[in-house]
C-alpha cells in the first residue's frame, strides 16, 4: 500500500487577506480606545467623527446662532442644555474637518457595533475583493462611506452629535454585490459551476426582475426602517443613522458597475 498525503486542514474562515487586514483595523482602533481616559476618547470621537452642523457651518453657510436658537427652543432662557453645550464647544473652532467624512468609518460605540459591521463586512466585502481585487474594493469601500456621510449630513444639517461606524461602507458593499451574487450560475471554462464572484454582472432589467434581488433589497430596506424608526428595545445601544446607510447603499449601486473588472451579462442570448 502506498502512504496517503496528510490531509491539509481547510481554513474556517477563508477571508482575503484584505478583509482580515481590515477587520483588524476596525478591531485594533476599538481595543486600543479600552486605553484611553474618557477625556481624550471624547476628543477623539469628536475630532474623527461626522457631525452635520459642523459641515454645515463650515460650508453650508449656516451661521451658529441658527443651530444654538434651534437647540433652545422650548428650553428656558437661562438654561444650557447638555446638547447646546457640546454644540457650543463643536462649532467654537468653525472648522469643517472634511476628512472625517472617511475617518468617522473606522470609529466604533460598542463593541456589538464592531462586531456586527465585521460580520457584514467580511460576508459581502469577500466576494468583492475576489472579483475586482484589494485596490477596487478599498476605492468602493471610501466612496461609500463618504456618500454616506454626505447624504446623513444632507438630511441632518444642524445635528451636533457625532456619527460614527462602518455601516455606511458595509452597505455599499452590500449593494455592490447585489449585482452579482444572484445572477444565474453559468460553467466556468475548468468545467465547473461558476462562484458568485465569477458571475457576469446583472444589468438593472435583470436585477428588477430577479425575485432574489429584490427580497434581498426589500429585507434590506425594512431592516433599516425597523432600527431606525423602531428601534427594538434592548437590540441596539445607540440610534441607527439608517441616512449613512442609504447614501453608502446607493453609492454601491452607482459605482460599483463603474468599478466592476468583468463585463455585464448580456441583454439576450442569441441563437
Amino acid at each position: 500500500m502506498f502512504p496517503q498525503p496528510p490531509r491539509l486542514r481547510e481554513p474556517i474562515l477563508n477571508l482575503p487577506a484584505t478583509i482580515t487586514l481590515c477587520l483588524a483595523v476596525l478591531i485594533g482602533i476599538h481595543a486600543l480606545r479600552l486605553f484611553l481616559s474618557d477625556e481624550t476618547d471624547f476628543t477623539l470621537i469628536i475630532d474623527w467623527s461626522v457631525i452635520p452642523a459642523r459641515w454645515s457651518v463650515a460650508f453650508g453657510g449656516v451661521q451658529v446662532d441658527e443651530i444654538m436658537r434651534s437647540l433652545r427652543e422650548g428650553v428656558p432662557e437661562d438654561t444650557v442644555t447638555p446638547m447646546m453645550a457640546l454644540a457650543q464647544y463643536v462649532l467654537a473652532p468653525e472648522e469643517g474637518r472634511p476628512w472625517t467624512a472617511l475617518t468617522y468609518a473606522f470609529l466604533h460605540g460598542s463593541w456589538a457595533h464592531v462586531l456586527i459591521n465585521g460580520v457584514w463586512l467580511a460576508a459581502f466585502g469577500t466576494p468583492i475583493v475576489r472579483r475586482c481585487g484589494a485596490g477596487r474594493f478599498l476605492l468602493l469601500s471610501a466612496a461609500s462611506a463618504v456618500c454616506g456621510a454626505v447624504f446623513y449630513a444632507f438630511m441632518n444639517p444642524f445635528q451636533v452629535l457625532p456619527m460614527i461606524g462602518a455601516s455606511g461602507a458595509v452597505s455599499g458593499l452590500m449593494a455592490a454585490a447585489s449585482w452579482f451574487m444572484f445572477a444565474p450560475a453559468s460553467w466556468h471554462w475548468e468545467g465547473r459551476l461558476t462562484q458568485p464572484h465569477e458571475r457576469p454582472r446583472e444589468t438593472l432589467g435583470h436585477m428588477v426582475r430577479n425575485r432574489q434581488v429584490l427580497i434581498f433589497l426589500g429585507i434590506w430596506f425594512a431592516a433599516n426602517y425597523v432600527f431606525a424608526f423602531v428601534q427594538p428595545a434592548g437590540l441596539m445601544d445607540a440610534s441607527i443613522a439608517w441616512e449613512a446607510h442609504i447614501g453608502g447603499f446607493l453609492a454601491g449601486l452607482v459605482v460599483f458597475p463603474l468599478l466592476d473588472p468583468l463585463p455585464a451579462r448580456p441583454r439576450r442570448i442569441s441563437a
